[in-house]
């Protein structure tokens, strides 16, 4: 009977020990790149000084804005994922909904734009070619998230309005909620912009983003932007931030994803190794023991 116990030890000591190679060298891979499913919606509210082209006059209005982004998993793959974004931004005054027509007759809509981009599924970093329809902007940098395992350093981060990346510069450790994330800071200094279509101006922007460093996901964002004419008549003055409820939601998702990955990347090796290696010993011990005995 001893001996029987000792072959079973040995034989779930080299499975567990298999366990934890996989789960080191095989199993980072796969959990740490963006889900294909992705479905989100993130909402922002603010305030914001604008040019009413029919008065003439610059109001100052209370406004939110909504970001739907959805995965298109006909053109993405195992290592790239292809989004369609939808971006919203209105008057907030009544029972508004997240969007309106252009033609709306209570005049609240700002802005409303649709994107199309993929990036890297563990990296972040924008792909172009043929993952991108006909017409599609291409784009560089970071997009929408920051890679896993992020760093305390600067990312090359796209703004759509200058057609180019700027600089994230890493900026602190802020803890939100109960947790860590790294905070960057994006700067753009009066640049020479299509500020509205067909209309050349200065653009400046000064934006703060709070990274999970674990999943590389965005848990909070503020910004201030300011777009003018080129003799420096206001046609955006735009203060927007992620409302409290987005981000205690991004809170919650980023902790059960980290939760997850620090399970399959870091418990399940330690349990592996640990666990494989005292049952390989004990039924070693078990099996060879035995053997001696027979022989004496």
């Amino acid at each position: 009977m001893r001996k029987i116990i000792g072959w079973v030890l040995l034989a779930l000591g080299a499975f567990l020990l298999v366990i934890g190679l996989m789960a080191s060298f095989w199993a980072p891979g796969q959990v740490k790149r963006t889900p294909l499913d992705t479905d989100s919606v993130t909402r922002l509210a603010g305030t914001a000084d604008k040019l009413n082209p029919a008065s003439g006059e610059v109001e100052s209005l209370d406004v939110k804005a909504t970001s739907i982004t959805k995965a298109d998993s006909k053109r993405s793959d195992d290592s790239v994922i292809v989004f369609v974004n939808t971006l919203c931004l209105v008057i907030d005054e009544g029972d508004v909904p997240d969007c309106v027509d252009a033609d709306d007759p209570e005049k609240r809509l700002i802005t409303a734009s649709t994107d199309v981009f993929a990036t890297d599924r563990s990296t972040a970093e924008a792909v172009n070619g043929e993952y991108l329809p006909a017409g599609a902007e291409e784009k560089e940098g970071l997009i929408n998230k920051w890679p896993f395992d992020a760093e305390k350093k600067d990312y090359p981060y796209w703004d759509g309005l200058l057609g180019a990346p700027v600089d994230a510069v890493y900026d602190s450790t802020e803890t939100l909620e109960g947790l860590e994330t790294y905070k960057y800071h994006v700067v753009v200094d009066e640049q020479s912009a299509e500020v509205v279509d067909g209309v050349q101006g200065v653009y400046s922007q000064d934006k703060y983003l709070w990274i999970d460093p674990v999943t590389g996901s965005i848990i909070k964002q503020s910004q201030q932007e300011l777009r003018t004419l080129e003799n420096g008549d206001v046609l955006l003055d735009l203060d927007l931030a992620f409302t409290d409820e987005q981000v205690s939601d991004n809170v919650e998702s980023a902790k059960d994803s980290g939760g997850t990955i620090k399970l399959v990347t870091s418990t399940v090796p330690l349990i592996g190794f640990i666990g494989g290696a005292l049952a390989l010993l004990a039924g070693a011990y078990l099996v060879f023991a035995g053997r001696k005995e027979e022989t004496a």
